[in-house]
């Protein structure tokens, strides 16, 4: 319980966090901060983490005068840990994606049933779900393992996952350099990191609701 309440407070205020390691670790914050994106993104136990918001509040500390950091640096480093951990997360899907003991609990988040379904709809809306999915926190986490756990082909998956991390990256970082500090914005900034985690999931809600009424649809017919 105290792990879940100090990840929901690290994320919440996640401004005050990346304060204190940049203070505490000066230039080594990029590593922090490419470990964090990299395993958010590629190891499918770990979609919890921070991911739109850390690359918000990155941004908006890195305009600061005397930051230690570099919004150039920041990009690359972001860009980098985007790319290469849906690339390790592809792997992993590929190579034990189907081996997943049911009984488990991812087994039963994804399970062959699942995987067919996810097949079907990788092969109808290919390259374009990985690249949404950049933007939906959870999703983008499993997004790259179920692709790789249907055999998606890795270099039409490659490309996607490309494009993807280019713009979320750029989006996420760039709105906090440019916006973060706005007085209003600043002063509110757990508010703006729950809207920002709002506008995140909306997509999945109205999946969800979709999905909802064509079940009830199809029950009706």
């Amino acid at each position: 319980m105290e792990i879940i309440k100090a990840l929901i407070s690290f994320i919440i205020h996640i401004d005050q966090h990346l304060v204190e390691i940049i203070n505490t670790f000066g230039i080594w914050t990029y590593v922090i901060i490419f470990l964090i994106v990299f395993i958010e993104t590629g190891l499918v136990i770990f979609p919890f983490l921070p991911g739109d918001s850390l690359l918000f509040a990155a941004g908006a500390l890195a305009v600061l005068p005397g930051s230690d950091l570099n919004i150039f640096i920041l990009l690359i480093v972001l860009w980098v840990a985007a790319v290469l951990g849906d690339t390790v997360n592809y792997h992993i899907g590929k190579k034990i994606g189907t081996s997943i003991p049911q009984d488990s609990w991812l087994g039963k988040v994804i399970n062959q049933e699942k995987m067919d379904k996810a097949e079907a709809f990788f092969n109808k809306h290919g390259g374009k779900t990985i690249f949404i999915a950049r933007f939906m926190p959870f999703i983008r986490t499993f997004a790259p393992f179920v692709a790789g756990a249907s055999r998606m082909n890795y270099r039409y998956f490659l490309n996607y996952n490309v494009l993807g991390a280019t713009v979320w990256v750029l989006l996420c970082t760039l709105a906090g350099y440019f916006f973060g500090n706005i007085p209003i914005v600043k002063e509110n900034f757990s508010l703006v990191v729950l809207g920002i985690i709002f506008v995140s999931i909306l997509p999945m809600i109205f999946s969800f609701i979709k999905s909802k009424m064509d079940n009830k649809k199809a029950k009706m017919k």
